[in-house]
């Protein structure tokens, strides 16, 4: 694989990476109604469901994800259900702000295994490499599952340098909210919000 087309597939996974999409919105759901570090973490999980997403394209199962409706349904449908489960805890939360402010943050580990089921259940992901990954291949440069191996760690990598920053972002937008009280008293129904609005856009996608 020659450089230039290791930097044509980094600008594409980063424009890729920019756009509103359900991973990068709930990495931000956290950070704003937690801290940058849950953002982090939330990340972190994130990035744990992309390997599986990576190895998936590289041994095919990808494809067979694809082409049965009923698996892709299947999958669609858990992810959706995941997020608006989500979305009732949220709702059900106090809105006091002081409570926000001070309450104790989720485990660490909880918010890696939010990340992990949020991207694992979402069978775009897993289309999305399929249908990305071999337009930077080259077959000519040697084995097919190793270039599309290499192309899905770079696309890690930046996925995870790249949410990390939103993470960052919306944890100092949150420090601005918490200090305004009338946003902050409906801070778990925004995110509350968000989570349906991922799981609608999970449950409503098509292959």
């Amino acid at each position: 694989m020659t450089l230039s087309l290791l930097f044509s597939f980094l600008g594409a996974a980063i424009l890729l990476s920019l756009m509103p999409g359900p991973d990068n919105l709930f990495v931000m759901a956290q950070s704003l109604t937690q801290s940058w570090k849950a953002g982090v973490y939330t990340t972190l999980g994130l990035c744990t469901g992309l390997i599986v997403h990576i190895t998936a394209a590289v041994l095919g199962i990808s494809a067979i994800i694809y082409q049965s409706t009923i698996v892709f349904t299947i999958v669609k449908w858990a992810g959706a259900a995941y997020l608006l489960y989500l979305a009732w805890q949220s709702f059900r939360a106090k809105d006091d702000p002081f409570i926000i402010k001070s309450q104790k943050k989720l485990a660490y580990k909880d918010l890696y295994k939010r990340g992990i089921l949020m991207n694992v259940l979402n069978p775009k992901v897993s289309l999305f490499f399929l249908a990305l990954l071999p337009q930077f291949i080259n077959p000519t440069a040697g084995q097919v599952s190793l270039q599309m191996l290499i192309l899905g760690v770079v696309f890690l990598v930046q996925a995870f340098m790249l949410f990390s920053l939103f993470s960052i972002f919306a944890g100092t937008l949150r420090k601005w909210l918490i200090g305004k009280p009338v946003i902050a008293k409906r801070m778990n129904k925004i995110q509350g919000v968000l989570f349906v609005l991922i799981g609608l856009k999970i449950a409503f996608s098509e292959r």
